[in-house]
């Protein structure tokens, strides 16, 4: 009996935050190392169907690096980073296309083995209107986002389902490689975002490398800027604070950074008072 009223008292707590962003579109990006976790996986897909079944409009953004590396490496290629941007050639972009539309299929097919609607959105849906990068002489074809194209995002939510979309944008027939969390902070601004997500394998921003202890709850974009000023928050922490940061300046109303590893992290983070990893507001 107590355990059940402890699962009640968990629901209950959550009512205000499912009221309150009811309707409300929340992006998650999720990439990286514990995309290869299938356990990990499951436990994303899991809370991602439950934000849709009451209410929410979850869309989902992700990456697949390792992915493409063994691709690459499959067709006896090698893979060269700048400033961690992989170097894209004419052939590798394919490859990296190919790749991450195995990633995409496959994470519609989990969404619909749990009972839930997904719809997957790949280049060739062009929702993502890509421009050359500005270092596209040294990076090739590596792409900047210049626009997002909504309409397919809204389609899916009104056939209640969640859109699932790769980091492959286009350009007249052209394919570009992008960042996925830049890609993501495009969407969620695009889309007026309650939130950006960013999921990744650490717990947040420490205060101390390492101690999850230091963690930081919240930070202001300015007190977030401070941080990369005095090298606290570093190497490929950056890029997320950056993307999180474009966000808020864009019009999202909040972004967080997350450990996917916490079972059910979206969840705790997204309807529990105290959250599990890092807000940046503005």
């Amino acid at each position: 009996m107590q355990e059940s009223i402890r699962k009640a008292d968990v629901l209950v707590e959550a009512l205000p935050y499912i009221q309150a962003f009811a309707g409300k579109a929340i992006v998650v990006k999720y990439g990286g190392s514990a995309l290869e976790n299938p356990q990990v996986v499951q436990g994303i897909v899991q809370d991602l169907v439950f934000l849709r079944a009451v209410g929410l409009r979850p869309v989902l953004l992700h990456g697949g690096g390792l992915r493409i590396s063994q691709r690459i490496a499959a067709a006896g290629g090698s893979t060269t980073f700048i400033q961690g941007m992989r170097v894209t050639d004419r052939a590798t972009i394919r490859l990296v296309n190919t790749a991450l539309e195995e990633v995409n299929a496959q994470l519609v097919k989990q969404i619909r083995s749990l009972g839930g609607f997904a719809e997957g959105l790949v280049a060739r849906h062009r929702v993502i209107r890509a421009q050359p990068h500005p270092q596209a002489k040294t990076l090739g074809y590596v792409g900047s986002v210049q626009a997002i194209q909504v309409a397919k995002l809204r389609g899916a939510f009104g056939h209640q389902a969640i859109p699932v979309l790769s980091p492959v944008g286009s350009d007249h027939g052209q394919l570009y490689n992008i960042n996925a969390d830049d890609a993501a902070s495009h969407v969620a601004s695009s889309l007026h975002a309650e939130k950006l997500v960013l999921l990744t394998n650490v717990r947040g921003i420490l205060r101390q490398a390492g101690d999850v202890s230091s963690l930081i709850p919240t930070l202001s974009i300015k007190e977030a800027k401070l941080l990369m000023e005095r090298r606290v928050i570093q190497e490929g922490m950056i890029p997320k604070v950056s993307a999180c940061i474009a966000a808020l300046r864009r019009g999202v109303k909040k972004t967080h950074i997350i450990d996917a590893t916490i079972p059910h992290a979206l969840l705790l983070e997204i309807f529990t008072k105290t959250g599990i990893g890092t807000e940046i507001i503005r």
